[in-house]
């Protein structure tokens, strides 16, 4: 008997989705995850206010993983457990999707600035994945105190709306530790830092705190807040542009922060081997060089795809050759989805016409709720199942895998699950691995 089996790398809301669709057509499938859970950015990176969607996303992956067409690896990373090459020479898979994500900060632009790196400079990855388990008793990487002043985010999209809001929220927490006040940072990002501070009888300058600043190359009205049709008309755009300003005037009735814009980083400030300082082209009608001291900045620009040896790149990108299926160039049997294979460009196009086989990458699109992340995720996943849909095509021109070659390949995953201590309940290891949840701490639902 002859059969189909695919290799997906990354098990998150693409590759679950690939993994899904693959079993209801009984197509096996081995997803290699390279942490112990699949859920990616969902748990990495979603800030933890958002844990009912979260939780909501999760129990979809899961629904699609714990499916006996599918063989979950977990802790096993490409580039680092295995290359690509090895897959393609020992391993008889039918077909390759690489569904990584992206988890690759994408650097400032000014040569040398990642050498103060917890000098003075942090990015977001690191940050929001502390800010999501720093609750945990079992928590074990690093932690970070916020500064009371000189704090900046250099960001605009989604990604630097939640990081301004994680420096408000933990800047407060902390002060209000001082009092003596164990605040809930849930309930101080559901009310409003303003309201909370009121009802504990203090008021936000009383703590002594000078708001952060977040830095974005444009102007409010130019902001990513709302989806524009193609080709709006005049009185379109001034309507986008007067939403725009009101979605951050209500976003700074609850939380405290300064918008400076127009600003476009062009050198850093060291004193004492620290970063002490950024200096920025102001944009206007007259240019001019600025200077903002600084104690601590934190990167929000966004996120891309990791190089991995053996992989083509374009740019920041994967380089596909095929936009309908994803195919890699130069590389038989190897797609690509979701973050690896697009940039910014699509994200707007996407969300409101998806007219395109594209992807896009959340921390463009800026949002101030969960129903906005929601229909992300709702459209990252049709987008996948497009994709998978084209790639079915192909798998019908791709050798069929015998009965003695699914055993052998069931024989070696079983090496790496126990390898890496997985012995194939995936529910019970979910449970085992899952972070300890802020919520469930303070006795909520």
């Amino acid at each position: 008997m002859s059969h189909k089996i695919v290799a997906i790398i990354g098990g998150a809301v693409a590759g679950s989705e690939a993994a899904g669709r693959l079993a209801e057509r009984g197509i096996h499938s081995v997803v290699f995850e390279q942490n112990s859970l699949p859920y990616g950015k969902l748990e990495f990176g979603l800030p933890k206010w958002h844990a009912r969607l979260r939780d909501r996303q999760e129990e979809l992956v899961d629904k699609k993983l714990d499916n006996p067409y599918v063989q979950f690896v977990p802790n096993t990373k490409l580039g680092r457990d295995f290359q690509i090459a090895e897959l393609l020479k020992d391993w008889p898979f039918s077909a390759i999707l690489l569904a990584l994500g992206a988890w690759r900060d994408r650097p400032l632009p000014v040569e040398g600035i990642n050498d103060y790196i917890d000098k003075g400079l942090l990015y977001m990855t690191e940050v929001t994945n502390w800010f999501n388990q720093c609750h945990d008793p079992n928590y074990s990487g690093p932690n970070y105190i916020m500064p009371y002043k000189n704090v900046l985010v250099i960001g605009g999209g989604l990604a630097s709306i939640d990081m301004i809001k994680i420096v408000a929220l933990r800047q407060v927490v902390q002060r209000l530790y001082d009092f003596g006040i164990d605040a809930d940072v849930l309930q101080l990002e559901r009310k409003g830092i303003f309201q909370a501070l009121n009802e504990f009888g203090l008021t936000f300058e009383r703590l002594n705190i000078e708001p952060p600043k977040l830095i974005v190359r444009r102007s409010v009205e130019e902001l990513p807040l709302t989806v524009l049709p193609e080709n709006p008309t005049q009185e379109q755009l001034e309507k986008a542009a007067e939403t725009r300003r009101k979605l951050i005037e209500k976003l700074k009735e609850k939380f405290p922060f300064e918008l400076v814009e127009r600003h476009h980083l062009k050198d850093m400030i060291v004193k004492d081997g620290q970063l002490r300082g950024l200096v920025f082209v102001e944009k206007g009608k007259q240019e001019k060089i600025v200077s903002i001291e600084t104690e601590l900045v934190i990167s929000a620009i966004g996120s891309i795809p990791e190089p991995l040896p053996g992989i083509p790149m374009k740019g920041e990108i994967y380089d596909v050759e095929d936009p309908q299926t994803g195919k890699i160039r130069g590389l038989e049997r190897v797609f690509a989805l979701g973050n690896a294979v697009t940039g910014k460009a699509n994200i707007r196009q996407s969300m409101l016409h998806s007219k395109q086989v594209t992807e896009f990458i959340v921390d463009e699109y800026l949002s101030v709720d969960s129903d906005d992340y929601a229909r992300l995720f709702e459209e990252r996943s049709k987008l996948a199942d497009r994709r998978v849909d084209a790639l079915l095509q192909k798998l019908e021109d791709q050798p069929q895998v015998t009965d003695r070659q699914l055993r052998q390949i069931k024989d070696e995953v079983k090496r790496l699950q126990e390898k890496v201590g997985y012995d194939g309940h995936y529910r019970q290891w979910i449970k085992r691995h899952l972070p300890a949840r802020l919520e469930h701490l303070k006795g909520k639902e």
